[in-house]
């Protein structure tokens, strides 16, 4: 910092002060000048020296939907923590591979990180050539929050249960259909998992984005959707969608009377949307260590928890070894469900 000397402010340095404590004056003069006065941050730099500037959060998907919603809250409250503006930069685009192509290729200095999604495992195996390992290009930093999905159907479906919906789809000469937001997504692998277990004749219809699906399952062209529970819950509470069975392995507490598909007699059935936060390989473990005791301090806070829950998402923080494993695990079940399903990349 020798271009930051007291001198070099324009301050003469007084003569009976030590050279350590001259440094120290200059460092904090130059950060008070690097600043407005309304931007000075509440929180100091960690004792890696991070962060001297704003963070950005790339985000793999168009502003709105679940994951920039999730995304634009921990910012905010995570710039708080680290003292310095956490900055959303919506990169869409390839069910999520640009934004995650572009976050591996950025410098490892701590000073962008990615929402890792339950997309980037399935796309691991979903696409035959990705310009990103979502494993070894990627440094998990910990787990934001998970969200479950929800089997509706159209309530002029004779299906008010989950045996209901079974019988119909065996005594149905076409079977049943069931739509998605897209081939490879979490809401058409849900279907594909239950189909697996299920055994039932389901005829997967694949729409460009959620809106669409829920649109046409709505107006009774398809039969059931496996949606995310925040796109569904509103039809199903004002009684345009029919809610016969959730994905977690626990009930929601917005829906505290729709079964889950465990308890329903598909035991161990338990998928859901996930988010997390992960930095490009090889970014410095103390940055890594300083954002994830950041991010559960954000997700313990009971303003935090209480929108997410409103999201009807559990928030789920953790340890970067937690994260790192769990995905691992999802990239092995995914690899398995998509090859048995035969979906594809569109």
């Amino acid at each position: 910092m020798s271009q930051h000397t007291p001198a070099a402010l324009g301050q003469r340095a007084p003569s009976s002060l030590p050279r350590r404590a001259l440094l120290a004056l200059a460092a904090t003069l130059a950060c008070g000048a690097a600043l407005p006065l309304h931007a000075q941050p509440s929180v100091q730099p960690g004792a890696s020296g991070w962060p001297t500037k704003p963070v950005k959060l790339v985000v793999g998907y168009a502003a709105g939907g679940a994951t920039d919603v999730i995304a634009r809250l921990v910012a905010v409250k995570l710039g708080d923590q680290l003292g310095q503006p956490v900055v959303v930069d919506n990169r869409a685009g390839a069910n999520s591979n640009v934004g995650a192509e572009a976050v591996a290729r950025a410098p490892a200095d701590g000073y962008t990180l990615y929402v890792y999604t339950i997309a980037n495992t399935i796309n691991a195996t979903l696409y035959p050539k990705l310009g990103y390992d979502p494993v070894k290009d990627f440094e998990p930093i910990g787990m934001i929050a998970k969200i479950p999905n929800i089997l509706v159907v159209n309530p002029k479906l004779p299906v008010k249960n989950l045996a209901d919906y079974v019988r119909y789809a065996k005594e149905s000469k076409d079977g049943i259909t069931f739509a998605s937001s897209g081939s490879g997504s979490s809401i058409h692998l849900s279907g594909e998992m239950f189909k697996m277990q299920s055994k039932l004749k389901m005829l997967h219809v694949p729409y460009r984005g959620s809106a669409p699906a829920v649109t046409d399952l709505l107006g009774g062209q398809v039969d059931s959707m496996f949606d995310n529970t925040p796109s569904a819950l509103p039809h199903v509470q004002a009684g345009k969608l029919r809610a016969i069975a959730i994905t977690s392995a626990q009930r929601s507490p917005l829906l505290s009377d729709v079964p889950t598909l465990a308890e329903s007699g598909y035991a161990g059935f338990d998928v859901q949307s996930w988010f997390g936060l992960a930095a490009p390989a090889g970014t410095p473990r103390a940055v890594v260590e300083q954002v994830n005791a950041a991010l559960n301090k954000v997700l313990a806070q009971p303003e935090v928890r209480t929108r997410l829950q409103e999201l009807a998402a559990t928030p789920d923080g953790g340890t970067p070894d937690k994260m790192r494993q769990f995905a691992a695990a999802e990239i092995k079940r995914w690899r398995e469900v998509v090859k048995e399903s035969g979906a594809s990349a569109e």
